[in-house]
């Protein structure tokens, strides 16, 4: 347990960190772009509908 730290032996952190982010950021949008096509969940057209209705 007390040699993970050798880990970043092998890896450049910097490398590590970009690719997380990186990674992170197109799961979000991938997250995004499923829930917009749901009608249930798209915030885009029930915003619409709800001022239709007014």
């Amino acid at each position: 347990m007390s040699k993970f730290y050798k880990i970043w032996l092998v890896f450049d952190p910097r490398r590590v960190f970009v690719a997380q982010g990186v990674f992170l950021f197109l799961l979000a949008v991938m997250i995004h772009l499923v829930l917009l096509s749901y009608d249930g969940y798209n915030w885009f057209e029930l915003s619409q509908a709800a001022r239709m209705a007014e």
